[in-house]
């Protein structure tokens, strides 16, 4: 895994040159939960697709 400098690194880069600070701190924020979700799904094991609709099943289905 690389070091989240240059995980930033490489989220500025994909930037447009006219991001804004918002527009950075949304990719930080996204970028920080994918990566605590990657750790979580080593420490806590991961579910299967069907799994996770059957215990979304109430906010997935149209009302």
């Amino acid at each position: 895994m690389s070091s989240p400098k240059a995980e930033v690194s490489s989220m500025l880069k994909a930037l447009p040159e006219d991001a804004s600070l918002e527009d950075i701190q949304y990719h930080l924020y996204v970028l920080e939960k994918v990566r605590r979700g990657l750790e979580r799904t080593k420490t806590e094991g991961k579910i299967s697709h069907e799994e996770a609709k059957a215990r979304l099943g109430k906010w997935l289905t149209p009302s």
